[in-house]
């Protein structure tokens, strides 16, 4: 693989010199740190983003896996088959249903 004879000067150190000195003559010299805080900053803001987003996830993945262990409550789990509420209920009628 061959590489392209501008992207081989990033290593160089007069390639980098270059490049400040092309900025500071671009933005002028009194915004070159205004520049460079204004993206410190926003690198600070999306990391505490991604860190939040990081902890959300977290914590859905922990709600998600207590729901999974959690047994889930049968709604007719003390319901005797053929009682309401202490009273029989009768069986189907064939052709009619249950009798009211």
């Amino acid at each position: 693989m061959t590489i392209h004879p501008i992207l081989a000067l990033w290593d160089s150190p007069m390639f980098i010199i270059g490049a400040v000195v092309l900025a500071a003559l671009l933005f002028g010299a009194d915004k070159l740190p205004k520049l460079a805080r204004s993206a410190g900053e926003a690198k600070k803001e999306f990391m505490m983003g991604q860190i939040e987003a990081d902890e959300a996830a977290t914590r859905a993945r922990e709600e998600a896996r207590q729901r999974a262990q959690t047994p889930q409550n049968d709604p007719m789990s003390g319901v005797e088959a053929g009682a309401i509420g202490g009273e029989s209920i009768p069986p189907p009628t064939p052709g009619k249903g249950t009798q009211a």
